[in-house]
């Protein structure tokens, strides 16, 4: 009996970790429209354009493991400061 083996979600292969990311991404944009009370779309332009974004798409800062509405408040948060 062989033991399978998780996979390893931190490396991915760079085709599905871009696919896994904008899901997320279009979860966290919802989740901002809401918040908001705007467009969808509107919301991703907005995400798209903030640190929060730039800080999920680098490894690095670690941001990538948290959960979706967690980021979607980081971002809620980044805006908020920029007013």
């Amino acid at each position: 009996m062989s033991v399978q083996r998780k996979p390893d979600m931190q490396h991915l292969p760079p085709d599905i970790d871009r696919i896994l990311l904008g899901g997320r991404i279009g979860i966290i944009a919802n989740a901002i429209a809401g918040k908001l009370d705007i467009d969808s779309v509107r919301a991703l332009e907005l995400f798209y354009e903030s640190e929060t974004c730039k800080h999920l798409h680098d490894k690095t800062t670690g941001l990538y493991l948290f959960g979706d509405l967690y980021i979607a408040e980081e971002f809620l948060q980044e805006l908020q400061k920029r007013q």
